[in-house]
C-alpha cells in the first residue's frame, strides 16, 4: 500500500471505516466526515462519552496501536485516529498512555515482548550457545517479518537504559544473552562483543528487509511507489542484471550471514 501523501490523507479516513466495523461502537453517535466520534457534540445531544462504554485498557490500546502501523504505516498513527478506531474520544486514551511518543514507545516494549511468546526462542542455552543464538536471532527476525512497518521503532525508540543496542532493547534479553554465553565458557569481554556483534549483524539486516516490505524508515524512505524510472536508463550493468538484483534471497542471506556471524562470534571466545 502506497504511503498517503499530504495532499492525499487517506489514512484518516479508512481508520474511519475501520472505527464504524468495531462491534462495540454504538450507532447513534455523532461521526466527522471522516468517521471519526465526535465525543463533544454527541454529549452536546445528550448521549453518553463513547469511553463510557468501550472498555479501555492500555493493553488494548497498545494493541490497537500496533495493528494500526500494521495496516496503515506509522506516520499516519495519532491519539485521534487510534481513538477512532477504538470508537471512542481521543481524550480518553490520555488516561491510559500519556501521548503519542508514550504509545511508540509502549508499542516498541510490546514488539520486545513477543520473543518472549515465541516457543521457539529460549531464554537459555540448552543445547549449545550456537543453538541458543540461531533461535534468538530467526524469533527477533520472526517479529521483525510478521510487523514489519512497526520494526523501525524497536530500532529507534529509547531504550531501557543508554547503552542498550536494539533490536535487543530489553534489560530482560540482554540479561539472558549475557548470562546464557557465559554459561558457555565465554568471558564477560566475550559476551559484551558477541552482544554487539549480534546485535549490529541483526538490526542492519532485518531493517534493510523490513523496508522491502513496506516499513518508513524516515528519511532513507523518500520515494513513493512507481517514482523510480525501473528501465535505468544509461546504466546497461544494471538492466542486463535488473531481473537477478530483484530476487528476493532474504531466508538465505539471512542464514548465511548468520552462521559467519556465529563463526565470528566463536574466534571472539576463543580470543578472550
Amino acid at each position: 500500500m502506497a504511503r498517503p501523501s499530504d495532499g492525499d490523507d487517506t489514512s484518516g479516513q479508512n481508520a474511519g471505516t475501520l472505527a464504524k466495523e468495531i462491534p462495540d461502537v454504538e450507532e447513534n453517535y455523532s461521526t466527522d466526515s471522516s468517521g471519526f466520534v465526535d465525543a463533544d457534540r454527541s454529549m452536546v445531544e445528550g448521549a453518553e462519552p463513547p469511553s463510557a462504554r468501550v472498555a479501555l485498557t492500555r493493553e488494548r490500546i497498545v494493541s490497537a496501536g500496533l495493528a494500526y502501523i500494521d495496516e496503515f504505516g506509522l506516520p499516519g498513527l495519532s491519539m485521534r485516529r487510534l481513538g477512532g478506531v477504538l470508537g471512542v474520544e481521543a481524550m480518553s486514551l490520555y488516561r491510559y498512555v500519556a501521548g503519542r511518543e508514550a504509545l511508540l514507545d509502549a508499542i516498541a516494549d510490546t514488539m520486545t515482548d513477543l520473543l518472549a511468546d515465541d516457543d521457539d526462542v529460549i531464554d537459555q542455552p540448552t543445547d549449545g550457545w550456537q543453538d541458543f543464538l540461531q533461535r534468538l536471532a530467526h524469533g527477533v527476525r520472526r517479529m521483525a517479518i510478521t510487523h514489519p512497518k512497526s520494526f523501525p521503532l524497536v530500532a529507534s525508540r529509547p531504550a531501557e537504559a543508554p547503552w542498550l543496542r536494539p533490536p535487543l532493547r530489553s534489560l530482560r534479553w540482554v540479561e539472558a544473552f549475557l548470562d546464557g554465553l557465559i554459561s558457555e565458557g565465554f568471558s564477560p569481554d566475550a559476551a559484551v562483543h558477541a552482544y554487539r556483534a549480534f546485535s549490529s549483524f541483526l538490526l542492519g539486516h532485518l531493517l534493510l528487509e523490513v523496508a522491502t516490505l513496506g516499513a518508513d524508515l524516515g528519511p532513507l524512505d523518500v520515494l513513493e511507489e512507481g517514482g523510480v524510472d525501473e528501465s535505468a536508463p544509461g546504466y546497461p550493468t544494471v538492466r542486463r542484471l535488473r531481473d537477478a538484483l530483484t530476487e528476493d534471497h532474504s531466508a538465505e542471506e539471512f542464514e548465511e550471514s548468520l552462521e559467519d556471524l556465529l563463526n565470528r562470534i566463536e574466534l571472539i571466545r576463543m580470543e578472550n
